[in-house]
């Protein structure tokens, strides 16, 4: 039995618990809470220690890694969050922005655009509908992002495909690491392509100081006048424009995984997601999955249980 502990701040307790709040057992004696999920027993003590216990506890723990690591602003006093925050202006001036897509779609790719908006297109994209990906329509975004080619407004995009993405996993890669190079290799390469070094921002997916651990370990830097933020992508256009087209390939990626198995693939990782992976394995067996979902997911083990 797998047996992860983790140190958390005390007061992202309230967030842990919270999210496994439908699943918590009881209170046992010095401890917070006792939840158990996905077959994996979580306890979490005031003192910030959450310890998750059973065979899917490292994939929980991962939920939780990038609030467990250590800030860097204790390392290097000239790293604190506020630097990382983007200034007012950038909204209404030249910069790029960074999305993904298929993060938390069991089958599917991860993508990640950057797009560079100059300030003068502005609100030529804001006139177009350009807006948060999550608030349209499959076929609003594949029509805006062909509206965003034929404007010529720059743009990168990446896409891991799941063969990628299992074997980094096995290798011991989270799916932070994962994205935060995405993200990076991007950014490098909207860079080249608009000549010129511009600020960017990234719709934030961990915390800056777990970002750049992340690129580091891989002896990559962090680009200058980067900014991180969450829920960016309401805020400022080029982050709006970047998860449209990361999302249109997303969609797109996902039409061919139907045609290719003559059936409508699912997004997303619920019930019927994991029904779908029960048909795949019993008519193709689950070798079929390799290159076509993030095999560590909890469906792949609740798919088996379908097929058995």
């Amino acid at each position: 039995m797998s047996n992860v502990v983790i140190q958390l701040k005390k007061n992202d307790l309230s967030a842990v618990k919270d999210h496994y709040a439908a699943s918590i057992v009881n209170k046992p004696k010095n401890a917070v809470f006792l939840a158990k999920v996905n077959g994996t027993t979580i306890t979490a003590y005031a003192s910030g220690k959450v310890m998750f216990q059973g065979q899917n506890a490292q994939m929980e723990a991962n939920k939780w890694m990038e609030q467990a690591a250590t800030p860097v602003a204790k390392k290097k006093p000239s790293v604190n969050d506020h630097q990382f925050s983007p200034p007012g202006n950038l909204f209404t001036s030249s910069h790029i922005g960074t999305d993904e897509a298929g993060t938390g779609d069991y089958f599917g790719p991860i993508t990640v655009s950057a797009v560079f908006v100059p300030e003068e297109k502005i609100d030529i994209l804001k006139k177009m509908g350009i807006t948060d990906s999550k608030a349209l329509t499959d076929e609003r975004i594949r029509s805006l992002a062909q509206e965003l080619v034929k404007a010529k407004i720059p743009y990168t995009l990446l896409t891991m495909d799941n063969a990628k993405y299992n074997r980094l996993q096995n290798k011991g890669w989270n799916q932070g690491k994962m994205k935060a190079m995405m993200h990076h290799h991007a950014i490098e390469k909207i860079t080249a392509k608009i000549g010129a070094e511009q600020p960017v921002l990234i719709d934030q997916f961990c915390q800056p100081a777990v970002y750049m651990k992340y690129i580091g370990t891989e002896r990559k830097k962090l680009h200058s006048d980067t900014y991180f933020m969450t829920k960016a992508e309401s805020h400022s256009i080029s982050v709006a424009a970047a998860s449209i087209i990361a999302r249109a390939k997303f969609v797109k990626e996902m039409d061919v995984l139907s045609a290719r198995f003559g059936i409508t693939i699912p997004k997303g990782a619920s019930a019927k997601v994991d029904e779908t992976a029960a048909y795949l394995i019993k008519k193709n067996g689950i070798e079929a999955l390799q290159d076509a979902a993030k095999m560590h997911f909890a469906n792949t083990d609740k798919a088996m249980k379908y097929v058995k």
